[in-house]
């Protein structure tokens, strides 16, 4: 019986479950980083942003389906996996990365797109259409974690304490002792809103501490809670579709709730069965929630 090394073996789990296609990524440069993306199918481009223990794997279900009918492009953020840029930035953010993507958008030609992301891809997402709307044809926005919205509200702010002396000073805390794994442990904890970490099957792990660098890099930055201008938020006049999980934590659920009011003609879908990663968690169910909304567009 012929024996596979570690790293083939390690490759072959990571490849099997997330590109199962076997497709692999191109590489290019914008504004003196590298992005890793795959691009399949035909038709009006939809990009996928993915959240921060992901990279452009993270897709996979997704992309099986959505690219029947649309030039679907994943790829991974700055600080993601298998992009290997230096971790210099200090303020680094939601606005870094839709400065990025703009960018991105540019290189590629691409023209107006359609935005789908969930956690800090939906938040980039979200900072790219209030910046730039003319390069976005609609939005798919899956629990952006604009959490200062609620930081001072009267049904937040309990919420929003909870968070940050939970999850947020901890992972911080970790990450600067250098402690990644105990950071990552307890952002995947919080998150989930169980002691789910150790559970995990290898492959899964090994994937997400693939990504710890970006998640370091959000967890140290200067500019660790940014503030997305509600008035901006509410002048956008394009398509927009809400997704949250049934079961994600109460901070998204509030963050969620301010983002549909700001938004009154934001369409919106829960995900049932599946916390703050639904994409994952159910893609059954969100891929249905996305098309469905999609559809539509197209019937306009």
């Amino acid at each position: 019986m012929m024996r596979l090394g570690f790293l083939p073996l390690l490759s072959l789990l990571l490849g099997g479950r997330a590109i199962g296609h076997r497709v692999q990524p191109t590489k290019i440069r914008v504004r003196g980083v590298e992005l890793h993306y795959i691009d399949q199918g035909q038709g009006e481009p939809l990009i996928l942003l993915h959240g921060g223990q992901g990279d452009y794997r993270s897709w996979e279900p997704q992309i099986k389906a959505f690219s029947q009918q649309y030039r679907v492009i994943s790829y991974s953020r700055r600080y993601h996996y298998p992009n290997n840029n230096p971790l210099t930035a200090k303020n680094h953010s939601a606005y870094v990365e839709a400065d990025d993507l703009a960018a991105f958008i540019r290189k590629l030609k691409l023209g107006r797109v359609h935005l789908a992301g969930t956690s800090n891809g939906a938040f980039t997402a979200l900072v790219l259409a209030v910046q730039h709307p003319e390069m976005v044809r609609s939005l798919i926005l899956a629990e952006p974690p604009v959490h200062r919205w609620i930081k001072d509200t009267p049904d937040g702010a309990g919420a929003y304490r909870e968070f940050m002396t939970v999850i947020q000073e901890p992972v911080s805390k970790a990450f600067k002792a250098g402690d990644d794994e105990g950071a990552v442990r307890i952002f995947v904890d919080g998150m989930s809103g169980t002691h789910g970490f150790d559970n995990l099957p290898p492959e899964r792990v090994a994937a997400i501490m693939q990504n710890s660098r970006a998640m370091k890099a959000v967890a140290v930055s200067s500019d660790l809670q940014p503030n997305l201008p509600k008035a901006k938020v509410g002048q956008l006049n394009l398509p927009i579709l809400i997704i949250t999980g049934e079961n994600t934590i109460r901070i998204h659920k509030l963050v969620n709730e301010e983002l549909a009011r700001l938004l009154p003609k934001a369409e919106r879908a829960t995900i049932p069965k599946a916390g703050h990663g639904s994409a994952r968690e159910n893609p059954q169910a969100f891929n249905e929630a996305v098309l469905k909304f999609l559809a539509r567009l197209g019937n306009q």
